[in-house]
C-alpha cells in the first residue's frame, strides 16, 4: 500500500506542473493576446471602411480602459476602503454598527493562487457582539473540540453544500465560510473571520488556492 502511495505521489506533482504550464498559458492569452487582438480589430476595422481616425481614437480609448485596468490590479490594496472592509465582513452577518480602523490591508496572488487579509480595530461593543453571535451559531464548537479543515478538503472541494462552521479556539472566535466552485479545477471560496479575545481586533481572510 505504501509503495502505491509513493507511486501515486510523482504522478501528482506532473499533473500540477502541467495545470501549472496551462494556466500560465491561458494567462497570457487573455491578459496579452487578447488585448492585442481587441485592439487591432478596433483599430483596422474602422479604418478599412474608410473611418482611420475614428478607429484610432477607439483603440487610444481602449488603451487607456485597459491602463486603468492593470493600474486597479497594481494598486489594489491602496485602494481598499473602510466601507469594501465592511462590506465583505457583514457579508457574514458580523455586523459593524461603531466606527473602526483599518489597521492592515495585503494581498498575494500566484499562479491559481490568491491570499486576502486585513485587520480592524473595532470597538468594544462590536467585538462582544461578533463573539455573541458566533457563540450563539447551531453549529458552535469549543476549544479542544474537532474542527473539519474547510480549505482543504479534497471530496466536496468542486461539488457539494455551502458550509459555515463557527468556533473558538485558544485565541480567538473564528467564523469561516466554504462555498465550492461548482466547477471542476477552480478554487473554491473560503474566507474566514476571526476575532481576537485579547484584543480589540478583527481580521478577515480570503483564501483560493
Amino acid at each position: 500500500m505504501l509503495q502505491g502511495i509513493l507511486r501515486r505521489q510523482p504522478n501528482r506533482q506532473i499533473h500540477r506542473q502541467l495545470d501549472a504550464f496551462l494556466l500560465i498559458g491561458l494567462y497570457i492569452l487573455v491578459f496579452v493576446g487578447l488585448p492585442i487582438a481587441i485592439g487591432c480589430l478596433i483599430y483596422f476595422a474602422p479604418k478599412k471602411l474608410g473611418y482611420p481616425k475614428t478607429g484610432k481614437y477607439l483603440t487610444i480609448i481602449f488603451g487607456l480602459f485597459i491602463l486603468a485596468a492593470i493600474l486597479s490590479a497594481v494598486f489594489e490594496d491602496q485602494l481598499f476602503t473602510n466601507n469594501n472592509a465592511k462590506e465583505l465582513v457583514e457579508e457574514y452577518e458580523v455586523l459593524l454598527t461603531d466606527k473602526f480602523d483599518l489597521k492592515e490591508n495585503k494581498s498575494m496572488s500566484g499562479i491559481g493562487d490568491y491570499y486576502h487579509t486585513f485587520t480592524l480595530k473595532i470597538s468594544e461593543r462590536d467585538k462582544n457582539n461578533a463573539i455573541l453571535k458566533i457563540k450563539d451559531s447551531d453549529n458552535f464548537k469549543i476549544n479542544n473540540a474537532s474542527i473539519e479543515s474547510l480549505l482543504h478538503q479534497q471530496q466536496e472541494r468542486y461539488f457539494g453544500p455551502r458550509v459555515i462552521q463557527n468556533y473558538e479556539t485558544e485565541n480567538s472566535y473564528i467564523r469561516e465560510y466554504f462555498q465550492p466552485s461548482g466547477r471542476r479545477g477552480y478554487a473554491p471560496t473560503f474566507r474566514r473571520i476571526s476575532i481576537s479575545k485579547t484584543e480589540n481586533e478583527l481580521i478577515f481572510e480570503d483564501i483560493k488556492e
